[in-house]
Order: C-alpha cells, then sequence, then structure tokens
C-alpha cells in the first residue's frame, strides 16, 4: 500500500501512499452511525461492559490535508496539515481552531509535508515527511523542534538515515516514508510504511531500527509502559485479517497479534481502563497501492480479549490519526474534518 507515495492527482494535490486522496473532499458526507447494540469486551478475557451505544458529532471542517494528531498542553487537540506546513490547535469541547505553528516544509505535488506531531512536556516535535530532493521537495525528513509559531529545528534528519540504512523489504523511495509519531523512553518511535519497520529517535539526534517487519505495513502507535502498540494496514489488497493491532516491547523477539479484523488499520489508542480501539480507514477500492479506501467506510472499533474487533460507530468518511479524551473519541478525517464519538465506552469504563 505504501508503493505508490507520489502518485499524481487532478485535484489540489495528492497525498502520498496509503490513504490519501486530495484536499478537497473526496466524496459527499455521510453521518457516521453506531450500530444498533454493541457489546465490546474489554481486554480483560471475559470482562464484558453492558450495551452501550455512541454517537458522533461533527466538531470540525476546513483543515487543510488533516494527517496525525495528539493531545497536548491543557488538554487541547493538535493536528498536523501537511499541505501548509501548519498545526493546528483544537478546542475539544467548542471546536475553535487556532494556528499553534506554521511555516515548516510542505511538498504538496507529492503531499509531503508534517505528518504527525507530539509533546514532550510542553514541548512540541513534528514528523516531517516526503519533502525531500528525491520526491520533489527541497526539505529534511525528519523530527523538527518546534521553538516558536514559526521557528523550528531539525533534530533528527530520517532521510539522511534512511539513505544509509535501507530496509530488507522492497522499497523505491530511498528516504521511506516516516508516517507516525510517539514518545518513548525519553525519545520517539517513529513508523515507516514503506520501510516497513519502527525507528528509535533520541531528542539528541540518535536514531536507530527499533523493530523492522517484512511488508505489513506499520501505521499508528500507543504506548503502555514498556510496550508498545502498533497498528498494521497490510498490504494491497488490505483484507481485514491484515488489518492488525500488534504488541511488542524492547526486548521482544516478534511482534504479538493482539486483534485483527480492522480494514486498512490505521491508528491505535488507549480509552479508559486499558480499553483500546482501533481505527479502520475502511473497504480498499483502489486500482493501485496508495489510493484511499472507499468513501465512508471506515470504522472506530474497540478490541476485545479474544483477538476480534468492536464495530463502535462506522461510516466514517476515510479517517486517518484518532485520539481519545476521557470517554469522547476525536476522529481526523483526510477531507480536513474532526468527529467526536463521545460515549465510546460502557460501564464500568465509560459514563
Amino acid at each position: 500500500m505504501y508503493a505508490s507515495p507520489l502518485k499524481p492527482r487532478t485535484a489540489l494535490t495528492a497525498l502520498p501512499l496509503l490513504l490519501l486522496c486530495a484536499l478537497t473532499a473526496c466524496s459527499d458526507r455521510a453521518t457516521p452511525v453506531a450500530p444498533a447494540a454493541i457489546e465490546p469486551a474489554s481486554l480483560t478475557r471475559g470482562a464484558a461492559p453492558a450495551p452501550h451505544a455512541a454517537s458522533a458529532r461533527l466538531l470540525v471542517t476546513g483543515l487543510q490535508g488533516a494527517f496525525g494528531s495528539t493531545v497536548g498542553p491543557g488538554g487541547a487537540l493538535f493536528v498536523a496539515e501537511p499541505a501548509v506546513g501548519r498545526i493546528a490547535r483544537i478546542d475539544p469541547q467548542t471546536g475553535a481552531v487556532t494556528t499553534f505553528a506554521s511555516g515548516l516544509p510542505a511538498n504538496p505535488g507529492a503531499g509531503g509535508g508534517v505528518f504527525d506531531l507530539a509533546f514532550i512536556g510542553s514541548t512540541a516535535y513534528a514528523l516531517v515527511s516526503v519533502v525531500t530532493p528525491e520526491v520533489g521537495g527541497s526539505g529534511v525528513d525528519g523530527i523538527y523542534r518546534v521553538d516558536g509559531p514559526n521557528t523550528f529545528t531539525i533534530v533528527a534528519d530520517i532521510g539522511a538515515f534512511n539513505r544509509a540504512n535501507p530496509p530488507q523489504t522492497d522499497f523505491f523511495v530511498p528516504t521511506g516514508v516516516p508516517f507516525a509519531l510517539e514518545p518513548y523512553h525519553g525519545g520517539f518511535l517513529v513508523t515507516d510504511g514503506h520501510f516497513n519497520r519502527v525507528l528509535y529517535v533520541t531528542r539528541d539526534g540518535e536514531i536507530s531500527v527499533f523493530r523492522a517487519f517484512d511488508n505489513i505495513v506499520p501505521t499508528g502507535l500507543d504506548v503502555s509502559g514498556e510496550t508498545v502498540y502498533m497498528a498494521e494496514a497490510g498490504p494491497v489488497p488490505h483484507l481485514p485479517a491484515n488489518g492488525k493491532v500488534v504488541a511488542f516491547g524492547p526486548r521482544s523477539t516478534t511482534a504479538t497479534e493482539i486483534a485483527s479484523g480492522a480494514r486498512l488499520a490505521v491508528d491505535v489508542e488507549f480509552g479508559r481502563g486499558r480499553t483500546l480501539f482501533a481505527l479502520s480507514q475502511g473497504f480498499w477500492g483502489g486500482v493501485q497501492p496508495g489510493d484511499p479506501a472507499l468513501p465512508n467506510t471506515g470504522a472506530l472499533m474497540r478490541v476485545n480479549g479474544d483477538g476480534t474487533v468492536t464495530t463502535i460507530i462506522d461510516a466514517l468518511n476515510q479517517p486517518i490519526s484518532l485520539e481519545i479524551i476521557k470517554n469522547t473519541a476525536y476522529v481526523v478525517t483526510l477531507g480536513g474534518e474532526i468527529w467526536a464519538i463521545d460515549d465510546i465506552a460502557g460501564p464500568p469504563f465509560g459514563w
């Protein structure tokens, strides 16, 4: 699925590889809906909350090529807008949008720019991807420290590391496609869906391969203690059996499958009470690797203790990242929307 990050489009721009359609709306919006009855189990086998129904409300529209997200200082949402080199700050209660930082490298012709962001303390770090000369840009793929509203310091040149340390799997973009950023042990984990691996990057700029995989297309991350939880989109045609959540630690030799069945899984996130959720972009109907899922086929899913997933809400329109605050999930879509999904877990962890 990451085999074609530079495919041209006829609309405003194309976002790379996996998922991305033009920055203009890919289709008419559908209202996400919950199944009639939901009985998700927790990660503890045998523990099942009472049935409940989630509800979705549109919080934000008009973001420019929205991508990765995080929860930052003050409990605000922060969302990457790669097409315009900007990070937006969103009030999760009102949906008010302000610019947190702008002026990061962008390469809209290839869909490059700031893909994800994370905070360590009050300091923000941005993951910039697909902006190097190899893909028609003039920037550096890597992690940028945000020093001010429009000032940045490159702390790690991931593109240079990838050129010097190619993967064992097939690739054709020599700088890779860094995708998601997650704080870990004082530094960061970075997934690369083109190179099929996870890097560990220190704040001093040291880079190493944390875990390498076969062609499984690693995407979003979350961390609990020492354990890393990761979404796998799986190779084309992104069958549900290949849309997985896996877990591994710093001393693991293999990744343990936690669940499967999330078509084109793009993110994973813990909610209350160690309740784990996965974000499915939906049914892949593309012709070439890199095409996004069909419109309005995405879903927020709860990971069950028996290795299955339960749909919490579906008909999401090409979702790309997920954050959870209390019992509300915030889903960012490729079309520049943020949906708030309330009551994602029933008792004992919700309501």
